[in-house]
């Protein structure tokens, strides 16, 4: 197939492979394997990448733990998507000094999106000098050649140079569990929202080869997993570095015939790019979720235009019309930013509207954060914090009644849930999720986890359901 998108060659894939396996020898001599805590922050693309890299450490001898408490290699994976996300990693980078002290030959390694940030990376080498090693989200392929470096003792590691990225195949992978995987379509972000990072930390739209995800599927399904998320900054671009005709919806289509029984959900996507087809497949694909979040990001056009999301209000609205016209059932949420430069009070009204009209299962709000290098950094914005923050305040107080509302719709219903984990509360010590992913809090044999069950919807709140085995 050809494509405009350079791929990693096989070689310099099993060159890494020979470092896993010269550092695997490595610590095989130790007494005990080493542990390795994985720390990830922010969006399920990190959480995927967070598994490649337990699973290149896997291969490498180490144990994977769950905390740093005693760690011999700590990652911390980072996002930049908000200001408080990047203050929180530097907390928290900070207070791993003390361990450092500890035991001088712990590694700590600083990746992700903060990690290509110019800024950021020089911070970190001027002021967390136990940070030993540190590469952006296109080098990650690259990180056991990386930690063999460090372990050779040649000075600090830092590989953050701008890099558009390439495809890389064949990387080990140890998933978080055994029913639900995330499956990175796709990397990288051509969107350039003004006030968005992605694009300049992950690099160009980049789609990997549909045969590639395709068995990638089936060997998840073939072991039993139970839902799969085909992940993308954008995946309604899938495709558009390929040439013999793939995009999103065929790829989905394709993905649905794959026999086995699971759900196939997808994130995330930009509505100007979610078309009709990519509806008629989910009316059309039994295995497709009813469920899709397609962020809308503010109500009013002339923000969407500052905010460069290149739709309008009518258009989003009609998108929604399109959608329910074919999936009447589908839970829809979505990202909504409150405060954005210039953001005027009647111009926040159109927010609150538009939400009142599509009336979302559930939103993901936030106020304003400026990001160092994206366009809208620069730009004035005269709204007081306080106005914003109350504003803010309006918005979740108008979509928990919604989600609320929305919830006692189900009282009543009886639904195929997967029962997916063990919840905290005795009287209700199992947990499950809709095919529209809505939580449901529920009482059962623990020997039902990873089964499908129908489950009558006995009361709710405004983030979750209750009930009954039917």
């Amino acid at each position: 197939m050809k494509r405009t998108t350079p791929v990693i060659p096989a070689e310099d894939i099993q060159r890494q492979k020979e470092y896993c396996a010269e550092l695997r020898g490595r610590n095989a001599q130790r007494p005990v394997p080493p542990r390795a805590y994985v720390d990830t922050y922010g969006c399920q693309q990190n959480e995927a990448d967070s598994e490649l890299l337990r699973g290149m450490l896997a291969d490498m001898g180490c144990a994977i733990v769950d905390d740093d408490q005693g760690a011999d290699i700590i990652v911390i994976n980072t996002c930049a998507i908000r200001e408080h996300a990047e203050q929180r990693v530097f907390g928290n980078v900070g207070a791993l000094v003390h361990g450092k002290r500890k035991n001088p030959d712990q590694i700590i390694c600083l990746c992700g999106c903060m990690a290509q940030e110019p800024h950021v990376a020089q911070r970190i080498r001027q002021s967390y000098r136990h940070v030993d090693l540190v590469f952006g989200p296109q080098q990650l392929w690259r990180f056991p050649e990386f930690l063999r470096r460090v372990y050779l003792r040649r000075g600090r590691v830092f590989e953050t140079d701008q890099d558009d990225g390439a495809i890389a195949e064949g990387l080990p992978v140890r998933r978080s569990g055994k029913l639900k995987a995330w499956v990175s379509i796709m990397y990288g972000c051509n969107n350039f929202c003004s006030y968005c990072i992605v694009p300049y930390t992950r690099g160009r739209e980049r789609s990997r080869e549909p045969g590639n995800i395709l068995q990638e599927i089936k060997a998840l399904a073939d072991r039993g997993y139970k839902d799969i998320t085909l992940l993308g900054q954008n995946v309604n671009s899938y495709g558009k570095d390929l040439e013999g005709g793939w995009e999103f919806p065929r790829l989905l289509e394709a993905a649905a015939a794959i026999p086995g029984d699971f759900l196939l959900r997808f994130m995330t996507s930009h509505p100007k790019d979610a078309t009709e087809k990519l509806f008629d497949v989910m009316a059309r694909c039994e295995k497709v979720a009813p469920v899709i979040h397609l962020p809308f990001q503010s109500g009013n056009t002339r923000v969407l235009t500052a905010m460069n999301r290149r739709y309008t209000r009518e258009q989003y609205l009609d998108k929604i019309r399109a959608l329910r016209a074919r999936v009447p059932n589908v839970v829809l949420t979505s990202d909504v930013i409150v405060g954005f430069p210039g953001e005027t009070d009647a111009e926040f009204e159109d927010t609150l509207s538009l939400i009142e009209a599509v009336r979302f299962d559930a939103l993901f709000t936030f106020i304003y954060s400026p990001r160092k290098g994206t366009p809208a950094a620069e730009l004035d914005d005269p709204m007081p914090k306080e106005e914003k923050s109350a504003n803010f305040d309006r918005l979740v107080e108008a979509q928990n009644r919604i989600s609320l509302e929305k919830h006692q719709a189900y009282i009543g219903t009886v639904q195929r849930c997967l029962i997916d984990g063990a919840g905290e509360d005795p009287r209700n010590n199992l947990t499950a999720r809709t095919a529209g992913n809505r939580l449901v809090h529920l009482s059962g044999d623990p020997a039902l986890i990873g089964r499908y069950a129908d489950i009558r919807i006995t009361a709710c709140s405004t983030w979750a359901l209750f009930g009954e085995l039917v």
